[in-house]
């Protein structure tokens, strides 16, 4: 949690120094208020403009009774209130969750996941998104994806603000400015989204009672979701970040600018715990094959 409140530190004040370098003292104040606004809108409006995004059909314990009572009951074993469930129409087995804390929070689900994991797989991958939940990541993921969002735009925008003696790069430096401040901030951003998971995963793991399940469930995740399209996620990147593995198909990616960390050593994290002493949640019954 230090080191997420310590990148986030760093990312409004990565805001507020670019808008100054960019535009000098008129370029401070604008880059506070345009982060300000858009976090004002974020933090009442993000869950459902995510959702809508992706095409999110909400679900009860009546259409997904079986989502809904395991989710449910490891809520309950959280200790945090129930959010409510979604399920997006897309192949590609994934999920996320959103919502500005947890009496307003929401898990979405992916057809392809219920479709392509066992009983417990799933299990594992929703205990991961209510420990996102839990520990208020879907709030520090929209701050921060604002953040980034204010720098770019500003940067859009440094150009107009006037030269001279107020902009103390020159045009030469505020030119690079412009190119270089939205590649730093979304360092920033993917650094705090690389904490958030394996912090998640380690919630998680606990969460369901037994580290196996969410690892297993991400080294199908692995496979599955580089073959499978998600349309909506392709369409809407910045959204990437959210889901539990990567939904987009870049190929060749640094590893400096990934939005998550890479599956095989968020899996052999999560084997360490195997061996650890660890409250077990009852297994399924037996034979219990995938979500049909």
């Amino acid at each position: 949690m230090v080191r997420t409140f310590l990148l986030m530190a760093a990312m409004t004040a990565f805001v507020g120094v670019a808008g100054l370098l960019l535009g000098g003292e008129a370029g401070l104040v604008i880059a506070l208020a345009i982060a300000a606004g858009m976090n004002f809108f974020a933090y009442w409006n993000s869950d459902k403009v995510v959702l809508r995004m992706h095409g999110a059909r909400p679900v009860d314990q009546r259409s997904a009774p079986e989502l809904w009572e395991m989710t449910a009951s490891m809520a309950r074993r959280a200790e945090m209130p129930m959010p409510a469930l979604y399920i997006i129409e897309t192949e590609q087995p994934n999920a996320f969750a959103t919502g500005r804390n947890p009496e307003n929070a929401a898990v979405a689900v992916t057809r392809g996941l219920l479709r392509n994991m066992s009983r417990e797989e799933v299990a594992g991958v929703v205990a991961h998104e209510l420990a996102h939940i839990k520990n208020r990541d879907t709030l520090t993921m929209t701050i921060t994806a604002t953040l980034a969002g204010a720098v770019s735009l500003l940067a859009n925008f440094a150009i107009f603000f006037g030269g001279g003696r107020d902009r103390p790069l020159g045009m030469i430096g505020t030119i690079a400015m412009m190119i270089l401040a939205p590649l730093a901030a979304a360092m920033v951003q993917m650094a705090i989204s690389r904490v958030r998971e394996y912090e998640a995963d380690a919630e998680g793991a606990a969460i369901c009672g037994n580290p196996e399940w969410l690892a297993s469930a991400l080294n199908k995740l692995g496979v599955l979701s580089g073959r499978i399209d998600n349309i909506a996620a392709e369409r809407n990147p910045a959204t990437a970040h959210m889901f539990i593995v990567n939904p987009l198909h870049m190929q060749a990616v640094d590893s400096l600018f990934a939005t998550h960390p890479p599956i095989e050593k968020r899996i052999a994290e999560l084997r360490k715990l195997s061996g650890a002493s660890m409250r077990r949640a009852p297994r399924a019954q037996a034979g219990a094959g995938p979500w049909g």
